[in-house]
């Protein structure tokens, strides 16, 4: 029956009080909060669904839990429904951003079990009633302010804390982000392997015209030397060996043609 040292609100909820005499007091229906201070002081049992009797429990009263149950020690103090409307709460205060739009509502808080002190709460969107609802945790210092029934934040949205239990919905679209998010590097970088083959193919191409021009040159040049190699005084000496060899070669031309 040892006792953790943080507590849900919401499992204090599902279990029922049991004093030290064995008497079932019925289960616990709602926190005894101090708002002003972020604390749980105790809770509320509802001990019959026939009486509008409420009892009244401190928290240093808990002195084991055990499965579904509350082990309290010592007497309840007794009140009533009309009453204990009229106790201050956060539980379901609607959440306002720092631009005062409404983003939802308290849905749950995680506390202290030997002094109380609340660490987070924990919000919703909608109705947490509605089972598989997504759950963020508001942390204290992010309250600027609270009035009966309300919270400002500072925040713009609940995306910006972090997230404490995603529904299915929730889950998708985290995966749906995740997923684009990862085919755009994806693509970038696909993107960056192309432009750098591109680049290099460019390169390439270049290096080879430079290769080809400078072949072009290297023949150039050797003409020019076979010309200056030539023992030519004149271009008139020039122009008869042209004339010689042209004449040459027409010889030569007749001489294979059987026709001529």
């Amino acid at each position: 029956m040892a006792i953790p040292n943080k507590l849900l609100l919401t499992d204090l909820l599902k279990h029922n009080v049991r004093c030290e005499k064995g008497i079932d007091h019925g289960p616990v229906i709602c926190p005894w909060m101090h708002p002003p201070v972020h604390r749980i002081l105790g809770w509320v049992s509802r001990p019959s669904n026939l009486r509008l009797q409420r009892e009244v429990w401190r928290l240093d009263q808990l002195k084991g839990i055990k499965e579904q149950e509350l082990y309290v020690k010592g007497p309840c103090s007794f009140s009533d429904e009309q009453t204990l409307e009229r106790f201050p709460t956060l539980m379901n205060a609607n959440i306002f951003n720092r631009n005062g739009q409404k983003l939802g509502l308290i849905a749950d808080f995680v506390f202290e079990s030997n002094k109380g002190n609340i660490q987070h709460y924990l919000v919703s969107r909608s109705n947490p009633l509605i089972p598989g609802s997504s759950r963020w945790r508001l942390s204290i210092s992010k309250i600027i302010d609270k009035q009966p029934g309300s919270i400002s934040c500072n925040i713009d949205t609940f995306e910006d804390l972090p997230i404490e239990k995603a529904s299915l919905k929730e889950e998708l679209l985290t995966k749906s982000r995740k997923w684009k998010s990862q085919f755009q590097d994806l693509t970038h970088n696909a993107s960056d392997k192309l432009e750098g083959w591109i680049d290099d193919q460019v390169s390439e191409n270049q290096n080879r015209s430079f290769d080809d021009s400078d072949e072009i040159l290297d023949d150039y040049d050797s003409y020019d030397d076979w010309i200056d190699n030539l023992d030519i005084d004149s271009s008139e000496e020039f122009n008869r060996m042209n004339k010689r060899n042209r004449n040459t070669s027409s010889t030569n031309d007749r001489d294979l043609d059987p026709w001529i």
